[in-house]
């Protein structure tokens, strides 16, 4: 599977952007899918993760309300709308797909691919 992740931008505190993620191949439905994102000087952190029908979604105590994490398996791709952006969001946003048997995981090794990232900068 090869993610690719686009959507970035500068926007203002308060504003909002969707990141989407392109997923080729064919497997794209049997695969959770997650968003993570690694700010300058500071360690990966999960994001958002969504089932692979949908039916689940989990989100980081610091997005929730204000993140909402989608998929579309017909189009083989996954978003992340953010709103009431904050400049602590500023960070490489990275989606992954994970093959486990879970619903979803918030930990980054569980996780197959990897999109190459897209920037997100938030101005105060």
């Amino acid at each position: 599977v090869q993610l690719q992740a686009s959507g970035g931008g500068l926007v203002q505190a308060g504003g909002s952007l969707r990141l989407s993620c392109a997923a080729s191949g064919r497997t794209f439905s049997t695969y959770n899918m997650g968003w993570f994102r690694q700010a300058p000087g500071k360690e990966r952190e999960f994001v958002a993760v969504i089932s692979r029908r949908g039916g689940s979604t989990y989100y980081a105590d610091s997005v929730k309300g204000r993140f909402t994490i989608s998929r579309d398996n017909a189009k083989n791709t996954v978003y992340l709308q953010m709103n009431s952006l904050k400049p602590e969001d500023t960070a490489v946003y990275y989606c992954a797909a994970d093959s486990s048997a879970t619903s979803g995981s918030r930990s980054g090794p569980m996780y197959d691919y990897w999109g190459q990232g897209t920037q997100v900068t938030v101005s105060s």
